[in-house]
């Protein structure tokens, strides 16, 4: 008899702890994700994302960069300007690889995409001049956490289109790989670096940089990562409060997941704002390298899925002219030549206005830079200098 009533109660129990075990997958097991809608986007230098979208009521359609780097979302202060709004003044700043500046805001508004509005968001407002000299693309804003948290993002630079899913269950694809990467609004991953020594760290996960990785000072000097014989380029770089001087660099491979890159161009600054959190990471790792995978973004599990795109075994961009293009009231212009880089040699002055390249006088700035990515071969600029039409010519220089 009491065996019975210990059996009965042992079935009992397998029963009870079944029935709960089934209610609590029922209770907890997020729906199915559900796509809200796809939409087309473009690429700028680098790799960087714009996609287009409208802003509350007004007609217009601005461009907007997707960026992992941006905490929040934001507004430029010029395209604030043209809709005749007035933000609301703040204590609360915003860091950049370039400068710490207070933001105001437009409270509650919302963002329009074909096929998808998102209300209550609150906008930062913020001058991006230099990101539109950069493009040769009016930039009107920023789209970051405020917008990725809320949903599952899928980005395919196969089909150049994003889509928008709402959370729940998904189905990764096959052939790819899940980051488990940590989410505090920004995101940071671990990733294996290796030149002279290998290390192992911390790195933002930045798809609105275009560049591959971006190292801090400190952490290259305290790791030392870089072989000593590895020559260093001055290069001019561009980000949230300005312009800075950089280096550039190469190093022997970047390893993210179980993916390898060789021959990996590098960029090391003065992170004096520590916009890297160094010693919790050492950088930056940026779009030229994310855009050879097909990305999808779950903020919501926590996850960064990554499948190789047919961009994966591109080469990387190794040119090195010493010359930063700008477009700049709708005129290029020559920026920054760097000391010492074939630009200067050949005698271009930062504020030459560029009327043309190899033969091309279309007066695309992309175009423009495309052409001066061509490592080992002459290029011949033409410009105009204190209302003078001149012309020179050098060969561009290989990093590696």
């Amino acid at each position: 008899m009491y065996k019975k009533l210990r059996y009965g109660l042992l079935v009992t129990l397998i029963v009870m702890f079944s029935t709960s075990s089934v209610v609590a997958q029922e209770e907890f097991i997020d729906p199915p994700s559900k796509e809200l809608t796809t939409i087309p986007f473009e690429q700028l230098t680098g790799g960087i994302i714009l996609l287009h979208a409208k802003f509350a009521d007004f007609p217009d359609t601005l461009n907007f960069i997707l960026d992992t780097g941006s905490s929040g979302i934001s507004l430029d202060s010029t395209t604030v300007d043209y809709f005749g709004l007035v933000p609301t003044p703040t204590e609360r700043s915003i860091r950049g690889v370039a400068g710490i500046r207070k933001v105001s805001f437009l409270y509650n508004q919302s963002l329009h995409f074909s096929g998808l509005s998102i209300d209550s968001l609150n906008f930062h407002i913020n001058d991006y001049t230099i990101l539109t000299a950069v493009y040769g693309e009016k930039i009107d804003g920023i789209i970051g956490f405020a917008v990725l948290s809320r949903y599952i993002v899928k980005l395919d630079y196969d089909s150049m289109k994003l889509s928008i899913c709402t959370n729940g269950t998904i189905r990764y694809p096959r052939g790819g790989y899940l980051l488990k990467p940590t989410f505090n609004q920004l995101v940071s991953q671990p990733l294996r670096v290796k030149d002279d020594n290998t290390i192992s760290s911390r790195f933002l996960f930045d798809i609105g940089a275009g560049l591959c990785m971006l190292f801090s000072r400190d952490f290259i000097e305290d790791s030392s990562l870089l072989h000593k014989k590895r020559k260093r380029w001055i290069k001019e770089g561009e980000g949230l409060g300005g312009k800075l001087d950089m280096e550039l660099t190469v190093i022997k491979e970047v390893k993210i997941g179980p993916y390898r890159f060789r021959k990996v161009p590098v960029y090391i600054f003065d992170d004096e704002y520590n916009v890297t959190s160094y010693p919790s990471m050492g950088g930056l790792i940026g779009n030229d390298i994310m855009r050879r995978f097909n990305v999808i973004l779950n903020y919501h599990k926590g996850d960064i899925f990554i499948t190789p795109n047919r961009h994966f075994g591109e080469l990387f961009d190794y040119s090195y002219s010493g010359l930063e293009l700008y477009l700049i009231d709708g005129i290029i212009v020559a920026g920054d030549i760097a000391k010492g880089s074939p630009a200067e040699a050949a005698g271009l002055k930062e504020g030459d206005q560029i009327l043309g390249v190899n033969k091309n006088f279309s007066q695309n700035l992309n175009q423009y830079k495309i052409a001066l990515q061509v490592p080992n071969e002459k290029v011949k600029i033409v410009f105009r200098r204190n209302g003078e039409i001149m012309d020179i010519e050098f060969k561009i220089v290989s990093i590696i």
